[in-house]
């Protein structure tokens, strides 16, 4: 039954199961955020709370948490936005960066992709003195 082994989504295939490690969408899911214009960085700070809360799994990816819930996944990022960025644009462009990511590489059904942003990322390049 999932609920005996969270670490590993299952997807039925006509040939058999294939199961995918959580660690993998998570790897997936951060390669995808890190790649939207405007994202600074992932936060680590993510882990603890939501962990807790989601029965005590460890984070993987620094500031991705991944949920399975039945066929579906439901991702949680937190990163940090650059300044400078809107972050209401960055944080959707991430939201479908993740989204299809995940749906097109695992072939898993995504519900949602929840995103965090938990700071700002100044680079020192773009200051104004």
């Amino acid at each position: 039954h999932m609920a005996d082994a969270k670490e590993y989504v299952s997807r039925p295939d006509e040939l058999g199961n294939i199961h995918i490690s959580e660690d993998v969408l998570a790897v997936i899911a951060a390669a995808a955020a890190l790649e939207v214009e405007g994202v600074g960085s992932l936060a680590a700070n993510l882990g603890t709370d939501l962990a807790e809360l989601f029965g005590g799994k460890k984070n993987i990816a620094k500031g991705i948490h991944i949920t399975v819930e039945e066929e579906s996944v439901r991702v949680d990022v937190a990163l940090l936005v650059k300044y400078g960025y809107t972050i209401p644009d960055v944080a959707r462009e991430v939201q479908e960066a993740v989204y299809s990511a995940i749906e097109n590489t695992s072939g898993l059904t995504v519900e949602c992709v929840n995103v965090q942003v938990s700071g700002i990322a100044f680079d020192r390049e773009h200051k104004r003195s």
